[in-house]
């Protein structure tokens, strides 16, 4: 038999649209979840979660008019407890069952388990399976209470009297199995049968739904409603593609994942129309008018074939007239004023220059204990000469990153940026260029924010790179001087967002800035503070920082803990370094020797750890007397030279694969000779011949980290 399907539905007010999806798949899935654990449901039960701006809802497939009943062991009480000397139940055992609603007959289906003192009675009770009303019920109220609610709103109930709190005021509540109303209840309001369509564009209200299979389809045509939150949204993004075409050949709408998220949240029907701006409003750059229009109106820009905005752009509204124009010169009547605002900022700030308004950095506060942000654009210009002066840079370039750090900031004076922060750095490019500034100049005051997230690009050029470098350091140094260092998940600063941009700057910067050290780096960046009253020096901190974040991130790309320790310990001031020597270990561990090998290693290190002034000796062949320990000696003569030149000219790799060759040497000297012998200088001997071993096998990592 088909078991039937289960709908519920919270009819409500107008949902945020940014948490909508979230929403509707909460509440389907904590409802199921429930309806599971309850028994009503399959564990692979399918579900289909509706959201739209005014409703939840959720579809749980093949529900149970009534759980199955349960088999429950309960234990009851120690042997020596529950029956006396003869085996006969005592006073305390019939308590403990009357307790459980068992009269004393149910003593013949008491259990013992275990032997001696530990023996245990146990009974088997039959429990019956709860029906759906009852499951419903607690589901009902375990999905709305889980809802990722991002701010609650309390409101009164019909009555005037009862308040009940929830993320918007709830009007209505369906609960249907199959063709049936399920009697549950949540905020004050009692399942029916009924919901509401389209506000304006519903042919019949309310919908009496006839059944929970039919729900989408009777919102749909009776209601003009499409629920399906991925349905709807899927419907927009084909009718943008569409109007895009219709607009113009080569014309494509911007693509904004985030946007078409919040716009499906908006809209019940999609209907989407183009419309038209007036040309001159494109000699503002694009950039801004793609943010008014997407952040302020919500609708999506088209561009041409290169990327270049064009004057038409695509609304997506929430109605659809026979006759769409109304629809479309309000649209355009709207967006107008939202770009002649765009047009009057970028005039305006286009009157004075980006220097003059450097100069008035120093009266905006950057943080209460670092000064202002024109002191810190000069501790960036500081550190931006300290890397300059490490890449060993002709005055030319110098001077071009040092003027970009100078202007770096100073769009963060001007109108447009005051009104979208999001711009900043695009505008003072977009300035310098006005102001006649050097074209890499400008390039960099955009790029010196990059990477902005995980995959953003890096600055294009080195100018970009080493401003973008200099600024992530000085936020690094400055915070982390102050205290404010990342702590559990909190993370006010962003300061791991800004670590994993000098990891990447650091190894994929190209030549010269992979050849940079970090500790020399953060060591000038911290100096660009000293003086300041209550900066302690951090360098050790943000380098250990740094290595935590990028350790971190190996272990994302599948690097073992072992591989990463292994190279870790060793701290290796390239980054880029650091990779390599991962990739060199990954390949020696290949190797059928290398476990032994790092065995041994270990056990070098234990007994090197035990000794005492080991740092002075030296191994000489005449203290040497066993076969196996001269062996070890000429094997590292001939082995050692030749691992020591492949480290030095950066083949890693090569490095130990050429040590590999040393393990038979190795396990006869464990083997065949003692190391802690009676006579001293014997024993030092040895020792410092296992210093030299150590030394040669650990150049590119500390092979006994990986040994388990």
């Amino acid at each position: 038999m088909t078991l039937p399907n289960l709908l519920v539905e919270l009819f409500v007010e107008e949902l945020p649209p940014k948490a909508l999806s979230a929403l509707g798949t909460s509440f389907c899935r904590t409802l199921t979840d429930s309806l599971q654990a309850q028994g009503l449901a399959e564990i692979d039960a399918e579900a289909t979660p509706y959201s739209s701006p005014r409703r939840l809802a959720a579809l749980v497939h093949r529900v149970l008019p009534k759980a199955p009943g349960k088999i429950l062991t309960q234990k009851l009480m120690p042997a020596s407890v529950g029956l006396d000397s003869v085996g006969k139940p005592t006073a305390a055992l019939l308590k403990k069952l009357a307790a459980l609603g068992l009269a004393d007959d149910a003593v013949t289906r008491v259990q013992r388990e275990g032997t001696g003192k530990a023996e245990t009675l146990f009974i088997e009770i039959s429990t019956p399976g709860v029906a759906l009303a009852e499951g419903l019920q607690k589901a009902l109220l375990e999905a709305i209470a889980k809802l990722p609610i991002p701010k609650m709103m309390g409101y009164q109930l019909a009555d005037g009297w009862t308040t009940v709190k929830f993320v918007r005021p709830a009007h209505g509540l369906v609960a249907l199995y199959g063709t049936q109303v399920v009697p549950v209840q949540a905020l004050g309001l009692h399942a029916g049968r009924e919901t509401h369509g389209h506000r304006f564009e519903a042919t019949v209200d309310p919908i009496v739904l006839a059944d929970a299979e039919s729900y989408a389809t009777q919102l749909r045509e009776q209601g003009a409603v499409i629920a399906s939150f991925a349905e709807r949204r899927d419907e927009i993004a084909r009718q943008l593609r569409v109007c895009a075409q219709s607009a113009g050949d080569g014309l494509r709408p911007i693509e904004d994942a985030a946007l078409l998220d919040e716009v499906t949240a908006l809209v019940e029907r999609p209907n989407v129309v183009v419309c038209q701006f007036e040309r001159e409003f494109l000699e503002v750059p694009q950039e801004c008018l793609i943010l008014t229009m997407k952040a302020n109106q919500k609708y999506f820009p088209l561009l041409d074939g290169s990327g270049k905005l064009t004057h038409r752009f695509l609304v997506v509204s929430n109605i659809s007239p026979a006759d769409a124009s109304a629809v479309i010169q309000g649209n355009e009547r709207v967006v107008r004023p939202r770009l002649a605002d765009a047009k009057f900022f970028y005039d305006q700030d286009r009157k004075k220059r980006l220097a003059d308004r450097a100069q008035a950095l120093g009266t905006v506060v950057y943080h209460a204990k670092l000064g202002s942000q024109g002191q810190r654009v000069e501790r960036v210009r500081a550190i931006v000469r300290g890397i300059a002066n490490l890449l060993r840079w002709p005055a030319e370039r110098s001077a071009l990153a040092d003027r970009a750090a100078f202007l770096a900031k100073a769009d963060l004076l001007t109108d447009m940026v005051g009104e979208f922060p999001e711009l900043q750095g695009i505008m003072g490019r977009y300035y310098a260029l006005h102001d006649n500034e050097p074209p890499l100049v400008a390039q960099a005051i955009e790029d010196h924010y990059k990477p902005r997230f995980a995959g953003d690009d890096l600055p294009r050029s080195e100018v970009g790179l080493c401003v973008a470098l200099a600024d992530k350091l000085e936020t690094l140094a400055g915070l982390f001087g102050i205290g404010e260092k990342p702590s559990g998940d909190k993370d006010p600063f962003a300061l791991r967002r800004h670590a994993l941009g000098v990891i990447r700057m650091l190894t994929e910067g190209g030549t010269g800035f992979s050849d940079l050290a970090l500790p020399a780096l953060v060591s000038v960046a911290v100096q660009t503070f000293q003086g300041m009253p209550g900066y302690a020096d951090v360098t050790s901190d943000i380098v250990d920082f740094v290595y935590e974040r990028y350790a971190q991130a190996l272990k994302d790309r599948g690097c073992t803990t072992q591989e990463i320790d292994s190279v870790f310990s060793l701290r290796v001031p390239r980054l880029l370094d650091i990779q390599t020597r991962i990739e060199a270990v990954r390949a020696f561990w290949s190797l059928p020797e290398a476990s032994e090998l790092a065995s041994a290693n270990k056990r070098v290190a234990n007994i090197l750890k035990k000794a005492s002034n080991v740092e002075s000796l030296e191994a000489r062949r005449q203290h040497m007397s066993e076969p196996a320990e001269i062996a070890l000696a000429n094997a590292l003569d001939d082995i050692g030279p030749k691992a020591e030149a492949a480290y030095r000219r950066g083949d890693y790799k090569q490095a130990l694969l050429i040590l590999a060759g040393l393990k038979a040497p190795i396990d006869a000297f464990f083997e065949h000779v003692m190391v802690n012998v009676e006579d001293e200088t014997t024993r030092n001997n040895r020792i410092a011949l296992l210093m030299q071993l150590r030394g040669a096998m650990n150049h590119v990592a500390d092979i006994a980290r990986l040994a388990s």
